[in-house]
């Protein structure tokens, strides 16, 4: 059991709520039942990235919401190192010990403070190179903008905390460990606002330290970046003490902002610093001699657009004059920083690099698309599509077979990705990619009915993406560029992810939001405004973004838009909208009139996240209001059963959930009313009474904020902030875990229709699963017996069989042999558990194998055709059995191709195993008859008919001709062509033939290898 899992029932148990009729399931029973990330590998944003100078090709990256990776083979492969060990995904500083490369330092929160930026948790230690980390502290520091180690003592460790994001907290400034983090110092403190972005210690000298101290805090309707306080602190005594050698004074205007630091042991006494400060006063300083006077050497602005987010200095080791930096573009200096050389990275926006102290044409460098390693200084790069990271906003899907999954993904494009591979691709899954319109934020919905057309949206900016043209259609409402204004002169408040949703009613309705509703029944070349402004608007948040120095106007922090909309799959004209400032509003007359029904007692400013309508009820509805970056930490989850008339929170400590984890997202399972999914900054939950009570359902889901949610064709689907999109298959087995007989020995989980879909699975990210489908059968207790479990046609008959004892289980289960082949079916499996409990077992569509010495083969078994199947399963003495149906793939429909086809295909290729089956027989009493010294001469003929010589290019036997023409028959789903039954012919004769023959030179009757059809 999960320790969430355990704490939730903890918690229960403290506070007496746990009753013998709440709808809570033994987290036991749902651990098989698991999630697969279906990609993209689209690398997400890093800003952090370490190297190992003593191993060459090892690396680490810190992702923004993905964890930590690394790599062994200069990046052309990367691996999660973090995964079940952190407790936020979210990285700000990576440190290897340079005299001990196995142990590491994180720090957790990342420096980039933009909108949607993840908090920190405290600082993790590794000293087996990754393999395994504890947690040693600074839990509440919030964001790390720095780790650094002493270069022969992998103990002694400094920590420069940003701290909270969102608001003043004590947990900020320069902390110290001298015991490798089980004892923590605050060296440095200014105040609970001014924290520390950089540290760095001098090469020459560990005692000598610098940092580098910010004002940094965002909130939701601007990002503060600097004051009048802050600058560079300067200690040569390890940290016991410090002095201030950059004060805000230093520029005319008395402001100063984030800074960066870097020194190179090529010349220890030059320091550089990119320091933010109002125009003409910011740039990169240089002081050579050691902090105590700084020359301003370059105030090329390009070195700090968007400081609060970039703002990283680097000095090559074995060259001071050569200086790095890293914003939305990446630039080199070759003379001190007096002039600046544009250099190419893989993706801009750029965040971090570490050079190689030995080798400064070793880098390993991080942006908004991943991190990449060079070996060459630069010139070439190491690939970004090898990174499961993704941001990604929201998740939707269209309704082709398979479904694809659509959404905007941070710092890159719209994308959308199959649930499962349609076909097979040259370029493997990448492939597969297509970027639908729109931009980076998303959303990208399909049109229903006609996947073609596809709405997205890029900052407020609508359009139509159809693929038969590859061309977006723009219709932006309002059409005026937002960039630059304060939000409360504008006619319409686009915020930068602003919704689009299609009525669930017509697909040719599709609503648009700013602060009020918009209405498109053209494809957006007509918009209709049918709702006032639905937003609290409060003026003193109509700003302008970024202060005191540095403007950022983009429209992520556009306040007082609508965030959510849905209507009402149950009744039409019932569409509820949410907004970023905190108000919740509902129509029931299709936008004719607006009714306020903002929960009572929520505290007023967060962001509705999401409306949920039920889709069981029009009157309930469901609203999550994120508010962390208001600094309330608490989950915001309601209920209303009445049109929003009233409200219940039912994300509550009581009901189990965890009081820390804001919610971004809940939907209601159509497929079972009552059931809910909720999407945390940190992870899933699942609740089978309407919120009474909840569960984790992380199950394999990485720790990642769940950013949306949709339930489709009995899957579950995510979009996660760093981890990409994830799908759990299994929806209906999850949904009758609540109501199961736990009294009852042994229970099969009904799972009805079964679509027969083929899959090409390869490995690794994207997950496919294999071609076939997944039972699930229950033990309430361990049994001692032989397990069986048999898959029968539609007259009763025993297609595939297996069981859990082998052939030399004294217990074995009795079977019956093929009346077609004379061998037994049931083959051995040890997916098949006696143990009490849920156990899943799969099944891959096919009858059992031809014969083999060793037992039935899988190779070249037949697929099944679709229609009426059931599953029996024996347990002993008892025996159940459920039915259900496989259904043909609509794509084979779509093309022409019938059950009757498929049906023809099983029978032939039944007929041709069955050949193989007996032909291997034959070739077993060859085999045993070429031990005659009388008869191994004629023998020896007939085998070389029955098999192939061995050599490059031999032309193939009977044994190979049989098994060309089963592969042919198993390529596709298809109709066989008649030469196919003309080949089957022609072999049966040669093996009949073949059989007549041998049984003339052994002198054995060829009865037992004749052929029944």
């Amino acid at each position: 059991m999960c320790i969430r899992s355990l704490l939730a029932l903890l918690l229960l148990f403290i506070t007496g709520e746990l009753s013998l009729t709440a709808q809570s399931v033994d987290p036991d029973l749902i651990e098989k039942i698991n999630f697969r990330n279906v990609g993209p590998t689209r690398g997400g944003r890093v800003t952090s990235v370490a190297g190992v100078a003593q191993q060459a090709g090892i690396f680490y990256m810190g992702a923004t919401g993905g964890g930590v990776w690394k790599t062994d083979d200069y990046g052309n492969s990367w691996e999660n190192v973090s995964d079940g060990y952190f407790s936020t995904p979210s990285i700000g500083a990576i440190r290897v010990a340079p005299s001990d490369p196995k142990v590491i330092y994180v720090g957790t929160g990342s420096d980039g403070l933009r909108s949607n930026v993840i908090a920190g948790k405290g600082i993790y230690r590794s000293d087996n190179s990754g393999k395994s980390w504890s947690l040693i502290g600074l839990e509440h520091t919030g964001h790390i903008g720095a780790v650094e180690v002493h270069p022969e003592n992998p103990e002694l460790v400094y920590v420069a905390a940003i701290g909270n994001g969102f608001a003043p907290n004590a947990e900020r400034g320069i902390y110290r460990s001298k015991d490798g983090g089980s004892n923590w110092e605050q060296v440095l403190f200014l105040s609970d606002t001014i924290g520390f972005a950089d540290l760095e210690i001098a090469p020459d000298d560990p005692n000598t330290l610098y940092a580098a101290a910010w004002r940094g805090e965002r909130k939701p309707w601007t990002i503060i970046s600097g004051g009048r306080k802050g600058g560079i602190y300067k200690s040569t005594d390890g940290g016991d003490s410090w002095e201030q050698v950059m004060k805000a004074d230093i520029m005319p205007s008395g402001l100063i902002g984030k800074i960066d630091l870097a020194v190179s042991p090529d010349d220890p006494d030059r320091v550089y610093a990119l320091v933010e400060a109002p125009q003409d006063e910011g740039g990169l300083y240089r002081s050579d001699d050691r902090g105590e006077s700084w020359e301003l050497v370059s105030t090329y602005s390009p070195l700090l657009d968007r400081p609060f987010y970039y703002c990283n200095v680097d000095a090559n080791p074995m060259n001071a004059d050569v200086v790095y930096v890293n914003s939305t573009q990446f630039w080199q200096s070759s003379n001190g920083g007096k002039s600046w050389n544009r250099r190419r990275t893989p993706h801009g926006d750029n965040h971090d690099m570490w050079i190689h102290p030995q080798d400064s044409m070793v880098w390993v460098q991080a942006n908004d698309g991943g991190a990449n390693v060079s070996i060459d200084g630069g010139r070439s790069w190491s690939t970004q599509n090898n990174q499961p990271t993704a941001e990604l906003y929201q998740v939707e899907v269209d309704d082709r077979t398979p479904y694809w999954l659509y959404a905007g993904q941070q710092d890159n494009s719209t994308i959308a990705v199959p649930s499962l591979q349609p076909s097979n691709s040259p370029a493997g899954a990448l492939g597969f990619w297509e970027a639908v319109g729109g931009c980076e934020t998303g959303p990208a919905v399909p049109k229903p009915g006609d996947p073609n057309i596809v709405y997205s949206n890029c900052k407020g900016r609508f359009s139509v993406y159809d693929r038969r043209t590859g061309q977006s259609r723009q219709y932006y409402v309002g059409a005026s560029n937002m960039y630059g204004h304060n939000p409360r002169d504008l006619t319409y408040r686009f915020q930068r992810v602003s919704p689009i949703h299609v009525s669930p009613h017509n697909p040719d309705v599709v609503y648009h939001t700013s602060q009020f509703v918009h209405r498109t029944t053209d494809d957006g070349l007509t918009w209709e405004t049918i709702s006032p402004d639905l937003t609290a608007f409060e003026p003193d948040k109509q700003v302008i973004s970024g202060s005191p120095i540095t403007r950022d106007v983009t429209g992520e922090e556009f306040y007082s838009t609508i965030y959510a909309i849905r209507e009402s799959s149950v009744k039409a004209g019932v569409i509820w909208v949410g907004s970023n400032d905190g108000p919740v509003h509902v129509t029931q007359d299709n936008g004719k009139s607006w009714e306020d029904v903002t929960p009572e007692g929520l505290p007023g400013g967060g962001r509705v996240d999401c409306v949920e309508p039920s889709p069981h009820d029009a009157a309930k509805a469901y609203a999550t209001i994120l508010r962390y970056q208001l600094d309330d930490w608490k989950p915001y989850l309601y209920r209303t059963t009445d049109y929003g008339k009233s409200w219940e929170l039912i994300s509550t400590e009581r009901a189990g959930f965890p009081n820390d984890e804001p919610v971004r997202v809940v939907r209601e399972d159509p497929g079972r009313e009552g059931t809910l999914y909720a999407g945390t900054e940190y992870g899933l939950w699942v609740s089978f009474d309407d919120g009474a009570h909840w569960q984790s359902f992380q199950q394999n889901v990485p720790v990642t904020p769940i950013t949306d949610i949709k339930v489709f064709r009995d899957n579950l689907i995510l979009s996660t902030m760093g981890r990409g999109f994830w799908i759990m298959d299994d929806l209906p087995t999850l949904r009758q875990l609540p109501d199961l007989d736990k009294s009852a020995r042994v229970q099969i989980l009904p799972v009805g229709e079964v679509p027969m879909v083929r899959s090409f699975p390869e490995r690794g990210v994207p997950e496919y699963p294999v071609t076939g489908t997944t039972f699930y059968y229950y033990l309430n207790e361990k049994v001692d017996a032989p397990i069986a479990l048999d898959i029968l046609d539609d007259s009763g008959k025993v297609i595939r069989s297996f069981t859990n004892r082998s052939k030399s289980s004294k217990d074995k289960m009795p079977s019956e042999p093929d009346m077609a082949t004379g061998f037994v079916q049931r083959g051995y499996s040890s997916a098949l558990s006696d143990k009490a409990g849920l156990h899943a077992f799969e099944w891959d569509f096919r009858h059992a194998g031809s014969w083999s010495e060793n037992g039935s083969s899988r190779r070249g078994s037949p697929s099944v055709a679709p229609g009426k199947y059931s599953l029996r399963l024996q347990v002993g003495n008892q025996q159940i059995e459920e039915p259900f149906e496989l259904q043909i793939d609509p794509r084979l429909t779509t093309a022409g191709i019938t059950v009757a086809d498929l049906q023809a295909q099983e029978e032939l290729a039944l007929r041709v195993r069955n050949l193989m089956s007996r032909a291997r027989q034959l070739d077993a009493a060859i085999g045993a008859g070429l031990k005659k010294p009388e008869k191994k001469a004629a023998l020896t003929k007939i085998s070389q008919e029955m098999n192939t010589a061995d050599g490059r290019y031999q032309q193939p036997q009977l044994l190979d001709q049989i098994s060309y023409l089963s592969s042919m028959l198993s390529y596709a789903d298809q109709r066989p062509g008649q030469d196919a039954y003309n080949r089957y012919d022609e072999l049966r004769k040669w093996f009949e033939d073949l059989l007549e023959e041998w049984a003339d030179v052994s002198g054995e009757s060829a009865a037992r290898f004749k052929l029944d059809d």
